[in-house]
């Protein structure tokens, strides 16, 4: 016998929080397959400026800086 959504929100609901958003990842991305190349690039990307940090190449400006400015310019 198939579960009822119903039966599924059940079981899904009794379940510990990092499964639960394991579970909400898994059903989010199966609503747009497409999204997963998105996500890799994402991921090249941050691994890139990670490397760009770590290696020197960059300065991170802190973000209260950032969100300062941000502040000044949009008030």
């Amino acid at each position: 016998m198939t579960p009822t959504l119903q039966d599924l929100k059940n079981v899904s609901s009794s379940l510990p929080a990092p499964q639960r958003a394991e579970l909400a990842h898994f059903l989010l991305r199966s609503l747009d397959p497409e999204e997963d190349g998105w996500a890799e690039a994402w991921r090249t990307e941050l691994a890139g400026r990670l490397e760009q940090i770590r290696s020197g190449h960059v300065v991170g400006v802190p973000a209260e800086e950032v969100l300062g400015r941000l502040r000044e310019r949009y008030p």
